[in-house]
């Protein structure tokens, strides 16, 4: 399936609302898959430094990945097809 990384600018975000944040956008994954829309939450990386949240999401389309960040009502900036290697893919 392919996989999209959500990119997010967020100035002055208290990083104890992450779990809240992440818990909105794999819920409303799951309820974008009951319709049949098939799109799932899988990780988030924030970093305060550059007030820059990356989350990671794989789903059947840009489309569906972005219906996900309305429905939880996440700002974001850009949503880029990506591409991931683990330390087991080499």
């Amino acid at each position: 399936m392919p996989q999209f990384m959500v990119e997010r600018h967020l100035p002055d975000f208290p990083p104890e609302q992450l779990p809240g944040a992440a818990a909105a956008a794999k819920a409303k994954s799951a309820e974008l898959t009951s319709e049949g829309r098939d799109v799932r939450y899988v990780r988030s990386t924030y970093i305060p430094e550059g007030e820059k949240c990356y989350c990671l999401f794989e789903g059947e389309s840009r489309d569906a990945v972005e219906d996900v960040q309305k429905r939880a009502g996440l700002p974001y900036e850009k949503i880029h097809e990506a591409a991931f290697l683990t330390s087991e893919d080499v």
